[in-house]
């Protein structure tokens, strides 16, 4: 990076190679004062002091250039890393300069019960151009009904096609990114169905999430292990206690705890989603974002291609949280379904419409109960 300009190299001397020391600074200095005449030789040259712009300048340029390398560097790692989920192939709507919109499903998948009822249902569409996200949660109880599909609660859907998928019948996937964008009217172009360890491994990668919890909550079950204990307040959550906040419905405990139907659940679900997005956008967590890919690899489905992955990881990491809008969807409870209110649904159904077209609609703040 060193230049001849400038206060780069020093200029040569007005004398020869072998200057001797009686050459005494005294000497020069008269020299210069009568403009060297007395010998009628060259005016010996004048040390230039650099300028403190031009060092500035140049040091800022290094620092630059030292970033534009390291970040080089750090979105290749993080591409490397994002091959370990996902498929191969170009993305034919790449989420960097294209909206895209996809299902996101947390099934309660655990080696204990073998289960797949997808308990966190969501549809999520994204605009880079606005950099806005809009998310639409679903009930796991609510009633679907749409033509060509048999009527059942949305996290019955799942399951289902696994079980069609195991008879030949298709891919569990596909089948559920169609039937939800059928139920939404809009095109889905891809589906994440992620486990509830997934979660666990997520929060406790980004070092655990700060959350106001609601209420205190408490529900034990030792067939699958799980043992729910949490006090209402502002608080740090591990993974293992995030996934009990998201996941708590009812008790068993003595003295009882107030259950919590599926309204409040989803809300719950928007907190810690928005909890974790003020994580990932520390810088620390942003250094760890081939960790956090790790930690879902082994708990996650899609249909994402490797370089979409990226691409969503560059793009929305530091989306602010004001950003994501959540349409509200009520209803009303008449066993065993969830009966949405259909303005609320119409309207949910037109924000991610909007959100597509780059007319982001912001949402009111998620009220806590």
């Amino acid at each position: 990076m060193s230049s001849t300009r400038g206060g780069g190299l020093p200029p040569r001397s007005s004398g020869g190679r072998g200057r001797s020391a009686s050459d005494t600074p005294a000497r020069r200095s008269t020299a210069a004062s009568t403009g060297g005449s007395g010998g009628g030789g060259r005016r010996p040259a004048v040390k230039r002091k650099k300028s403190g712009a031009k060092r500035f300048w140049k040091a800022f340029a290094i620092v630059v250039i030292l970033l534009l390398v390291g970040v080089g560097v750090y979105l290749g790692w993080v591409y490397q890393k994002s091959q370990l989920i996902g498929t191969a192939g170009e993305p034919e709507k790449p989420a960097s300069t294209q909206p895209i919109a996809m299902a996101i499903l947390g099934s309660d998948f655990r080696e204990e019960t073998g289960s797949n009822l997808t308990d966190v249902v969501m549809v999520a569409a994204m605009n880079p151009k606005t950099n806005t996200a809009t998310v639409v949660s679903l009930p796991r109880d609510t009633r679907i009904e749409l033509d060509g599909y048999k009527v059942r609660k949305v996290n019955a859907y799942y399951p289902a096609f696994l079980a069609q998928e195991k008879k030949g019948e298709g891919n569990a996937e596909e089948a559920i990114k169609r039937m939800l964008g059928k139920y939404f009217d809009i095109p889905l172009d891809y589906v994440t169905v992620v486990n509830f360890q997934s979660l666990k491994d997520i929060v406790d990668a980004v070092g655990g999430i700060d959350v106001d919890v609601t209420m205190d909550m408490c529900y034990k079950d030792t067939a699958d292990g799980t043992d729910i204990n949490l006090k209402a307040g502002p608080q740090k959550l591990d993974g293992k206690n995030a996934l009990d906040y998201v996941r708590y419905r009812k008790t068993n405990c003595n003295p009882p705890t107030k259950p919590s139907d599926d309204f409040s659940r989803n809300q719950r679900q928007q907190q810690v989603i928005g909890a974790i997005m003020d994580k990932l956008q520390t810088f620390n967590a942003v250094t760890k974002s081939g960790s956090l890919i790790e930690a879902v690899a082994d708990n996650t489905k899609t249909d994402l291609e490797n370089k979409q992955i990226f691409n969503l990881v560059r793009t929305y990491w530091d989306i602010p949280r004001e950003n994501i809008s959540y349409p509200k969807l009520a209803g009303s409870w008449r066993s065993p379904f969830v009966y949405i209110n259909d303005s609320e649904l119409s309207a949910a159904k037109q924000a991610l419409k909007d959100e597509l077209a780059g007319k982001h609609q912001p949402a009111a703040p998620v009220e806590e109960q």
